[in-house]
């Protein structure tokens, strides 16, 4: 049975609860806007998981940029299939690094041999998926988090291992610093079920753009 986690049409309500709970996110609201992410209509696993390892580390535009490259070096769409008949010099050369051109090849040999189940993913709970995906090479849990935000729509992952988030979070909240991982990750309870959308607003505040297609 698909686990039942709050979807696109809750969100409405979720920035109300969240305002009403939170003037500083009463004012990010305001001031940037209804949370715009949405789960992909058609969900596209491969290349979902394939730009979440590009954007690793990098600035958004950067990570983007390279994104398109590797998009026309593989034709126009990434499959595992195209992955896997691409020069890997080729791949490198739309600007990743060779851990995550690796990376990339992997995820594609994982999802041809079922190793990876593409069409399971979205049946798993949050805790299981994350598990199933960390067993590509490459992919950790922040790889994860950004596929189940972005993807599959989830409004309640809570990335804490992001340091833009972190960042953004600390400004909003009038931190000195930024929290750690550590410190961040029971700052997210009061938002519960709504936690990427706190994400979301974080990265707001700093302007950064994540690996989802809008933003």
């Amino acid at each position: 049975m698909t686990p039942r986690h709050p979807t696109e049409s809750d969100i409405p309500t979720a920035l109300a609860e969240l305002a009403e709970r939170s003037e500083v996110l009463a004012r990010l609201v305001a001031e940037h806007g209804p949370y715009r992410p949405r789960r992909s209509p058609e969900p596209d696993v491969f290349d979902a998981l394939a730009r979440s390892i590009i954007f690793q580390q990098l600035a958004g535009k950067a990570a983007a940029t390279i994104h398109q490259r590797f998009l026309a070096q593989l034709g126009g769409a990434a499959t595992p299939a195209a992955v896997l008949a691409t020069d890997p010099d080729a791949i490198r050369a739309a600007g990743l690094s060779r851990a995550k051109r690796d990376a990339v090849v992997d995820l594609a040999r994982h999802a041809l041999t079922g190793h990876l189940d593409l069409t399971a993913l979205d049946a798993m709970e949050d805790e299981a998926l994350i598990r199933h995906l960390c067993a590509v090479r490459g992919i950790g849990p922040w790889t994860a988090q950004m596929f189940m935000m972005f993807e599959l729509g989830r409004l309640d992952v809570w990335p804490t291992g992001d340091l833009a988030v972190r960042k953004g979070f600390g400004l909003a909240f009038g931190h000195p610093e930024a929290p750690t991982a550590r410190a961040l990750a029971p700052l997210g309870d009061p938002f519960r079920p709504y936690r990427s959308i706190v994400a979301w607003y974080c990265w707001r505040v700093v302007d950064t753009q994540t690996p989802s297609r809008s933003g």
